[in-house]
């Protein structure tokens, strides 16, 4: 025998819906929340050569050169070219660097400075 749906017969399973999407959206933005730490700098026990001399281009408007540097890669030292940092108004670029610390060198990255 078929039963006749009710309003609030079909309100339920709804409700329960409802219930199940808004928790599941209560525990996706609560674990979204975490904060991820950048991991520590890497300490390399030998000094970084010299830089090497890079035929800058000519200056782009809107634009500040970012100078090439080494960078520390799989036990070794490796040269990243410079490239064109777009301006951010209100900023001026402040540039990568090794820095001495402790025993050994760390890479302090390029970042904009309000």
């Amino acid at each position: 025998m078929l039963r006749a749906m009710t309003p609030s017969s079909t309100r339920a399973p709804l409700r329960a819906s409802l219930r199940a999407c808004a928790a599941a959206l209560l525990l996706g933005s609560a674990l979204s929340a975490c904060v991820v730490a950048e991991p520590a700098p890497e300490v390399v026990r030998v000094a970084p050569p010299p830089p090497r001399v890079e035929v800058v281009p000519a200056p782009r408007v809107g634009y500040v050169w970012d100078a090439g540097h080494w960078v520390w890669r799989h036990g070794a030292y490796v040269w990243e070219p410079g490239h064109w940092q777009a301006v951010r108004v209100g900023y001026h670029w402040q540039p990568g660097h090794w820095a001495p610390r402790g025993d050994g060198w760390v890479w302090i990255r390029g970042h904009w400075v309000a």
